[in-house]
């Protein structure tokens, strides 16, 4: 039997390149990636080199060439799924005039205030003209400058003579597109966060005119928007020849990472929800209508799906919780990493959490983590909010700690879930789990317990995100329907609540309490300084 037709699956994220073989019916064959470098600047600036994405892309797809000859000539389409919120300056032939500015640049802080300040405003930005992004696109800028709103007029305003070359701004997922096809698009997700568009009605996401009048950014410079299913074009033979693969493969338009995952995940009908525990953390889930709690910085934005919407709740730090302990509690020459005991490499780190966690009872012998490493996004929008271990006793152990840390980023997903649920106007019965981190069993049953929820992992969760380029692409080239990936989804094991739960509620009601107790506290602590 020969192979099937295959999705290259093109994953781009802040860490690197990575791409993967995907067949229709969800079946991943290879894996290959490349990191690429991220440049920090003075003054909260943060970047990457789009030509060194376009590079390490060769490299990948020509290392899948060598492990899987036969898979990589069974290419028919292309699709990516990408970091979100980067913005790229290209010239009238495509070529970046900039690094691409990253989703983690805060210069655009001060330009996103003195476009859109006003009377009354809150947190520098004019209440009237937030109530107006509310209504028609169910978000607002990142008052941080993080997204592309701020980025273009930190370029306008910085560096005018870019400005006056820039013949469009692209998102990354945009851009990567342009290369491979030659064709200038955004999809209905990737221009979300340049806040210009009328996102009222799923299946006819334009333009506003208003919004784009009050950007500030002249409005030729921004790209036609497609949907994500859309087939954009077939390779140009530059870029043909730059990655080995036929000028007559097909191009869609794509995903940037969250809209992807909850495509990987299977999670295709209304309020199905899943978990996705990386470096950050989400509950998503897709829904019929648009919405948004201002409270508690949830809403529903346009998606792959185009007659739905996503509901997306974000928190900053989940993995990354565990990073930190391993790279700063367990450092390099600890004697438990020398004697073998925590593998420093990441894809086996969880396997030797997995041996210490279940000797720690629940809760942790009395130690309580709360795990806002780098502030809070929902169900609480808080940049001043940190980490802390407490209740620490000369009993404790870091083998507590260690239980502690899983245990608080739960408490903390069940924090969100009580937000998610309100929004979605129903409890979530079972929520599949998905992401690098997913790959702890112990983690998994953890969540189980605190959330009070079946627990359905993803059968593959590391490559989730190529999973759902791979069935995005799919569906656009006319291979299978979004309603067939249910059926197509595959989770290894199903985590069911266990007597440690009632345990948990009571733990429950002690970390809400941390919460209103520490907040003030950690105001005082954070201020700017002046």
């Amino acid at each position: 039997m020969g192979v099937p037709p295959q999705v290259l699956a093109i994953d781009l994220g802040t860490s690197g390149m990575k791409a993967a073989l995907v067949a229709a019916d969800g079946t991943v064959t290879g894996w290959a990636e490349r990191p690429v470098p991220l440049v920090v600047l003075p003054g909260g600036g943060a970047e990457q080199d789009p030509v060194a994405w376009w590079d390490a892309l060769a490299e990948v797809v020509a290392d899948l060439g060598r492990l899987f000859p036969g898979h990589l000539r069974a290419v028919t389409t292309i699709c990516s799924s990408t970091q979100g919120e980067g913005t790229i300056a290209v010239d009238a032939s495509g070529d970046p005039l900039t690094r691409c500015i990253s989703w983690l640049d805060m210069r655009g802080a001060a330009h996103l205030r003195r476009q859109f300040g006003g009377f009354p405003a809150y947190q520098g930005m004019s209440v009237a003209k937030i109530a107006r992004w509310l209504r028609l696109t169910g978000g607002m800028p990142s008052v941080t400058g993080k997204d592309p709103a701020a980025h273009m007029l930190l370029i306008r305003d910085e560096m005018p003579e870019v400005y006056d070359r820039t013949a469009t701004f692209l998102n990354v997922l945009d851009w990567i597109n342009l290369r491979l096809t030659g064709r200038t698009v955004a999809t209905v997700d990737s221009i979300l966060t340049s806040w210009v568009t009328d996102n009222r009605r799923a299946g006819d996401i334009r333009y506003s005119p208003s919004l784009v009048a009050a950007s500030g950014i002249d409005r030729d410079k921004f790209p036609p928007i497609v949907r994500c299913t859309e087939v954009i074009g077939t390779l140009t033979p530059r870029a043909a020849d730059h990655l080995g693969l036929p000028a007559s493969v097909r191009v869609v338009a794509g995903a940037i990472d969250n809209t992807a995952a909850a495509i990987g995940a299977g999670t295709i009908g209304d309020n199905e929800a899943h978990l996705y525990l990386g470096t950050s953390s989400w509950i998503a889930a897709h829904v019929p209508k648009k919405k948004t709690d201002v409270l508690t910085g949830i809403a529903s934005i346009p998606c792959a799906i185009p007659d739905r919407y996503l509901m997306t709740a974000l928190q900053a730090t989940a993995g990354a919780n565990l990073t930190w302990l391993r790279d700063k509690i367990v450092e390099y020459d600890d004697p438990i990493v020398s004697a073998g005991h925590v593998s420093r490499d990441e894809g086996t780190i969880f396997d030797a959490f997995d041996k210490i966690i279940p000797s720690v009872p629940a809760g942790a012998n009395g130690v309580l983590y709360t795990p806002w490493l780098y502030g809070e996004r929902a169900p609480v929008d808080d940049p001043h909010l940190r980490a802390a271990f407490l209740n620490i006793s000369l009993d404790t152990t870091r083998s507590d700690l260690l239980r502690a840390v899983f245990e608080g980023v739960a408490l903390n997903t069940r924090w969100l879930a009580g937000a998610v649920d309100r929004f979605l106007g129903a409890p979530v019965p079972s929520m599949v789990i998905t992401g690098g981190a997913a790959r702890s069993e112990s983690w998994c049953q953890i969540f189980a317990d605190v959330l009070g929820i079946e627990i359905r992992r993803d059968a593959n969760p590391v490559i989730v995100n190529a999973r759902g380029a791979g069935w995005i692409g799919a569906v656009g080239t006319g291979m299978i329907s979004f309603t067939d990936i249910p059926a197509l989804a595959r989770n290894d094991h199903v985590y069911t609540p266990g007597p440690e739960h009632s345990r948990y509620l009571e733990i429950y009601d002690i970390y809400q309490d941390l919460h209103k107790r520490l907040a003030p506290v950690y105001r005082r602590l954070n201020r700017p300084t002046t």
